[in-house]
């Protein structure tokens, strides 16, 4: 198990390696005006030169990629460029680390409590009206794009239930419509892949055999085939850990959420690259991070996973 450990860890230490080159690279590709914003036209070519020059982009790339690893590795991100001009970025994110943190952890513990359960259900009556039901709801957020979703939600939802359409920190109302919204995708997502897997383990001779000795049909799937049914379901947290990285960026738009996934929108608007830059090694990282974790809960909560070399890891 340790050296399971320390080979996936640094699988993904070479993982973060690569897209921090990668996204590095990608800027560099990008339009220098980005560097200036609405200040570009305002300089003449001497002035460019050397402001570029002051921010090092005029060494050679092999130069700007070991300074750029250098200072990322000190927890240096650089500065903001345009969105809070020569402001730290560490200084610029901190504060907004604690909103997207609560609806990220939020939304994951919602799509477990209530995803996992209903993909029980809709497996223990497979066939009946609650298994149709639960399989139109998981259609309909796997079919119909979030951003319809979340507007019908944000429009409808807030004025039925008198719940606030933005977030306001004051009001703790508007902290549960962005939370449910981040949390729809986990919730069809362990719902279809518990009951998917739950058939399969209701179809099993063992099954068959606990049936035929007698033993009752809730102990049987309660008692085994929920337990056996969710060791493979761990494997997706980090799936749901990656849609709710995806689904923050829209959403706190959306509401107004003042947290790194609005950040990162902005960033973009106002072509700060330094600061997109940061903030894409950062949602990276978190992902990377999310799927070691999941293979390490795998390989503790599944005894049929064999990590030595004869067996080789499956």
């Amino acid at each position: 198990m340790y050296k399971y450990t320390l080979k996936r860890l640094g699988q993904s230490l070479f993982t973060i390696f690569i897209i921090a080159t990668f996204v590095f690279l990608l800027l560099r590709l990008m339009p220098e005006e980005g560097y200036f914003a609405e200040d570009y036209d305002k300089l003449d070519d001497v002035q460019r030169e050397a402001i570029l020059t002051e921010m090092g982009l005029r060494d050679p790339l092999h130069i700007q990629l070991k300074n750029f690893y250098k200072r990322t590795l000190r927890g240096d991100l650089g500065k903001s460029i345009t969105y809070r001009k020569n402001v730290a970025i560490t200084k610029i994110i901190k504060p907004k680390i604690p909103y997207s943190a609560y609806f990220g952890l939020a939304s994951i513990i919602l799509a477990l409590i209530i995803g996992i359960p209903l993909g029980v259900l809709m497996a223990r009556y497979k066939g009946k009206i609650f298994d149709h039901l639960g399989t139109g709801y998981v259609v309909l957020v796997r079919a119909v794009p979030n951003a319809v979703i979340f507007l019908f939600l944000q429009l409808y939802v807030s004025q039925i239930f008198a719940i606030p359409m933005l977030f306001d920190i004051d009001s703790p109302t508007s902290w549960i419509l962005p939370a449910i919204c981040m949390s729809l995708g986990g919730i069809a997502y362990y719902a279809m892949w518990i009951r998917r897997y739950m058939v399969d383990e209701l179809n099993k001779d063992y099954i068959k055999l606990a049936r035929a000795k007698g033993m009752k049909n809730s102990s049987i799937m309660y008692g085994h085939v929920v337990r056996n049914a969710f060791v493979p379901v761990v494997q997706y947290l980090p799936a749901n850990i990656l849609l709710t990285i995806s689904g923050s960026i829209y959403i706190e738009s959306l509401f107004s959420i003042p947290g790194m996934g609005g950040l990162l929108v902005t960033a973009i608007q106002r072509q700060d690259n330094t600061l997109v830059q940061a903030l894409v090694l950062i949602y990276s990282i978190i992902g990377i991070l999310g799927l070691f974790l999941g293979d390490i809960m795998m390989a503790i909560l599944d005894p049929r996973i064999k990590l030595d070399k004869k067996a080789g890891a499956r």
